[in-house]
């Protein structure tokens, strides 16, 4: 019996630790989208989750090469969203943000810019896996199925 007790409880250990996880790193993407002044295209921050994609030119996200800069190329913040132009559904790349030549970037704002994109891209995440858990639960309430 204290077997199952102790996998219940570190479920709901890990559950827990999920909740908090993402509230903070909610509340850090918002204090960073103020600090990089993103609001001049995005003026609500809810904003920036109608795009599908965020992408950053010019700094490296891979793994092997966090925050590397690509010389001779310009930094920038891209949001990409979907759009319908005459019956066809394309790519719109938005300019959210340009910093100029990245070797020109002071490290900190480099390391801000970064941290950005990936706390976005965790939070689309954590919204995708809401989504998903939504449509599950209609699946299985026989009530909600059409």
């Amino acid at each position: 019996m204290s077997s199952k007790l102790d996998r219940l409880k570190a479920l709901a250990d890990e559950l827990t630790s999920y909740e908090v996880d993402r509230k903070k790193n909610l509340k850090r993407l918002k204090e960073i989208f103020v600090t990089l002044q993103l609001n001049d295209k995005c003026p609500e921050f809810t904003d920036i989750f109608e795009f599908k994609a965020i992408n950053l030119s010019a700094i490296s996200l891979t793994r092997e090469s966090l925050g590397t800069v690509m010389e001779g190329k310009y930094a920038q913040i891209i949001g990409i969203k979907y759009i319908e132009e005459e019956g066809k559904r394309r790519a719109k790349n938005i300019n959210l943000r340009y910093f100029g030549r990245v070797e020109q970037l002071e490290r900190d704002l480099r390391r801000l810019i970064v941290e950005f994109v990936l706390r976005w891209r965790l939070e689309k995440s954590y919204r995708g896996v809401d989504h998903y858990r939504t449509l599950v639960k209609k699946c299985e309430n026989d009530e909600e199925w059409s």
